[in-house]
């Protein structure tokens, strides 16, 4: 998937159903479409290759489903995919590994929230064990914590190569995939739908939009309210060094804020061996703002000006200005780490050479009142039944931040069963 390939607009085939995104979520749709019977799938990806954003610019968590609310779209699918992505990478020999998680509680005020992830984890199947300070010390020996608690089942991976993999099997058993191809809007027909492309038209009797970062926008152009905005947070990471990332032997959590959908600086050994701490959480001045260089007017305008965002920023700013605080400052981000991992100092802190793995952004959906949607989001405009008068279905995938990454597989059969009309939101 080097390369983009293409359709001609006179003539064109009619798909079935039309996929338009390239990460994984969207390749995960794919994958469960042609295992559903559906042979004329097609996906439609604006980058070249497949996994650029999201799924590309990721810790590579493979999350058990502890932190989710009981009953929701997360804890279910994230549960079921923990095991599904092991066994997928197990299965076409992709790096993994079940390294297990401590999240830990170094504050006294941080232990009723411990106790709730306790009730959730337990509530959603996920086995959970609470650790003493000794307990703590025993499964990671740099950390310093109150409590903490221990959470097998969390491993790693590289979304990047699923995604691949999932792209190389769906075009090995006959889906087209158009990279270097950016959709405008889908128009609803009375029997099928128009898929606009910079590079021509396609048709399908379906389409499902897994568009992340522009998943609200195409809704919009299509003439869909989407009653949500995407907001762009920048995710930042550096690679720890020295003697204190040789003891980190796993993944090193923070409790997480309640009030927010992040979790917090984290500590995290990744399969190639190199420990890398963050990400925090700044506002983007660009849909795919990696770093504070890029800067698109237009969009940081749509941002600042959304209704939504001016209640998130009028009860937020004090976070904000801390998340920003860290961006800026070396000393402060070590600061966060040296909470869990006692020692750090800023010259502990490298950028990582990859670039990629420098900063990542999540594309996340705020309501109207300001309040940050928690669960994943799926919206459909029009009928499972493309031969009724309401025209086809298009779904909309409008929020699947993290861990859809870890839920892809059991996003992607979700969606094709509301597709076919076998399914009912959970959330």
């Amino acid at each position: 998937m080097t390369g983009p390939t293409t359709l001609p607009v006179t003539g064109s085939p009619r798909h079935d159903v039309v996929v338009v995104g390239g990460g994984i979520v969207g390749f995960a749709v794919l994958h469960e479409l042609l295992a559903a019977g559906h042979m004329s799938v097609a996906l439609v990806e604006r980058e070249d290759t497949p996994g650029t954003h999201q799924t590309g610019r990721n810790s590579n968590v493979i999350h058990s489903g502890l932190y989710y609310a009981p009953g929701s779209l997360k804890a279910r699918l994230a549960v079921a995919g923990c095991a599904e992505t092991k066994a997928f990478c197990a299965e076409h020999d992709l790096p993994w590994s079940e390294c297990g998680k401590v999240v830990v509680a170094t504050d006294s005020a941080e232990l009723p929230r411990m106790a709730e992830l306790v009730r959730r984890g337990r509530a959603n199947g996920v086995e959970v064990t609470e650790l003493d300070e000794a307990g703590v010390r025993e499964r990671e020996p740099a950390v310093a914590a109150l409590a903490g608690l221990w959470v097998p089942s969390t491993g790693i991976c590289d979304y990047g190569a699923i995604t691949c993999t999932l792209a190389r099997l769906a075009v090995d058993r006959g889906a087209t995939v158009h990279t270097g191809r950016a959709v405008t809007s889908v128009t609803r027909r009375r029997r099928d739908a128009v898929v606009h492309t910079d590079r021509g038209d396609l048709l399908a009797g379906q389409v499902v939009v897994c568009a992340g970062l522009r998943s609200d926008e195409i809704a919009r152009a299509s003439g869909f309210d989407p009653g949500v905005r995407i907001v762009p947070f920048r995710g930042e990471y550096s690679d720890l060094v020295g003697p204190l990332a040789d003891q980190v032997r796993g993944l090193v959590y923070p409790v997480p804020d309640p009030a927010f959908p992040f979790l917090g600086v984290h500590a995290t050994r990744g399969v190639d061996g190199s420990v890398h701490v963050g990400p925090n959480a700044v506002l983007a001045l660009a849909r795919e703002g990696y770093d504070w260089r890029t800067l698109r007017v237009r969009e940081l305008a749509g941002t600042l000006v959304d209704p939504g965002f001016v209640k998130l920023a009028g009860k937020q700013w004090r976070y904000g200005l801390g998340e920003m605080h860290r961006s800026l400052s070396r000393s402060a981000m070590a600061a966060a780490v040296a909470r869990m991992l006692p020692g750090v100092t800023a010259d502990d802190l490298r950028p990582p050479h990859d670039v990629a793995r420098r900063a990542g952004v999540r594309a996340q959906a705020v309501r109207p009142d300001g309040s940050l949607v928690d669960d994943f989001l799926f919206v459909q405009d029009g009928d499972t039944d493309s031969g009724t008068g309401e025209g086809p279905a298009v779904l909309h995938v409008l929020n699947a931040p993290s861990p859809a990454a870890t839920a892809a597989l059991p996003i992607g059969r979700e969606i094709v069963a509301r597709l076919e009309g076998k399914s009912v939101d959970a959330a």
